[in-house]
């Protein structure tokens, strides 16, 4: 609708990345520059972290667009905490060979001779992993070990990992990563955009949309939607998709700082946010149903509610020790397993 109305050619800011619409905002032009730097290097690990919405994905698609395929065979992985060997299938679908019914060693053999096979061409092989963070370690395992596979002294496979924060607090912080963190070359963060930044990536949008100057934006609108997005793509390309809706039913030729805001204001009572004291995942049912049972009594009684508090936190206590108790029981088994994988080696 609004496309019609202010005479665009597509709709600038749909939320499905289009590498199109690449704007090279600072972050952006840092990380095109560690990519850029890791893809010279030829081996090794680039980990590129960014909150939801920083445009991990649009930094990948536009990277890609820029990749000669005479020079190098990508396969790109959206991980959806893939186990080990399920990992290892979808490489083995990248180089075109069929994983079928192959036990773990098969698929690293095929997997191999895989690579080998694309670098007989001619060419590397580029591995993408998006949403690294739901990647259990036993799958960042795998991954170092295809890092390991050479040929002539040049590693036959380079890997890009991009994640949400916490992957990279995650490696920094996990013993049982040393050996990948050891194989990262370069990392960075994608920050939001600046305030300065934001009118740029609007009119640079719009002008491959087809803008010729309809709406018009006031001085103070580019700071608003700024105020309002915290300078995040994702965010600012929801919000302006709104907007210029919202502009073309009123038949509005200039977008303002008044208009944004009666915008922001129609979405936080269409989409209430969650309450700060909000939890931000489940919470046990022990706890809920505590919570249910406080409902029933009344806020102004201090004794009722520090009960309640000391039970959520013996609560959550108990749920601390028992995902201690269950790491543990899990790094047993792995070990143990590894420990008797390779006695049969030895054997």
């Amino acid at each position: 609708m609004y496309d019609a109305f202010y005479g665009l050619a597509d709709r600038p800011f749909q939320l499905t990345p289009d590498p199109r619409f690449w704007c090279e905002t600072s972050t952006h032009r840092k990380a095109m520059a560690y990519l850029g730097y890791g893809l010279a290097q030829g081996e090794g690990f680039i980990v590129i972290t960014g909150d939801i919405g920083a445009g991990k994905t649009t930094l990948v698609g536009h990277l890609t667009a820029q990749i000669d395929p005479a020079n190098l065979n990508v396969i790109t992985i959206v991980s959806t905490a893939v186990e080990h060997e399920d990992l290892l299938r979808i490489v083995a679908q990248g180089l075109n060979l069929d994983p079928a019914g192959k036990t773990k060693a098969e698929l690293l053999m095929i997997v191999e001779r895989g690579l080998h096979a694309v670098a007989r061409t001619g060419r590397r092989t580029l591995l993408i992993v998006d949403e690294a963070q739901a990647l259990p370690p036993s799958a960042l395992e795998e991954l170092r070990m295809l890092s390991n596979f050479q040929a002539g002294g040049r590693a036959l496979v380079q890997i890009f990992l991009l994640g949400q924060p916490e992957f990279r607090e995650r490696l920094n912080g996990s013993d049982r990563l040393e050996q990948l963190r050891q194989r990262v070359i370069a990392v960075h963060h994608l920050d939001p955009m600046a305030a300065e930044e934001v009118e740029d990536y609007v009119t640079h949008r719009l002008t491959v949309a087809g803008w010729t100057g309809r709406p018009a934006f006031s001085a103070d609108a580019f700071a608003a939607l700024h105020r309002a997005t915290g300078g995040v793509p994702r965010r600012l390309n929801h919000l302006m998709t709104r907007v210029l809706l919202h502009g073309s039913l009123a038949q509005a030729e200039t977008i303002d700082a008044a208009l944004i805001a009666g915008v922001v204001a129609d979405e936080e009572r269409d989409l209430p946010a969650p309450r700060a004291d909000a939890p931000a995942t489940p919470r046990p049912a022990a706890t809920v149903a505590n919570d249910a049972a406080a409902t029933t009594l009344t806020r102004a009684d201090p004794q009722t509610e520090a009960r309640i508090a000391a039970l959520e936190a013996r609560i959550a206590e108990q749920d601390a020790a028992l995902r201690r108790v269950l790491t543990l029981l899990v790094d047993w088994v792995e070990g143990d397993a590894a420990r008797a994988e390779a006695m049969r080696g030895a054997a």
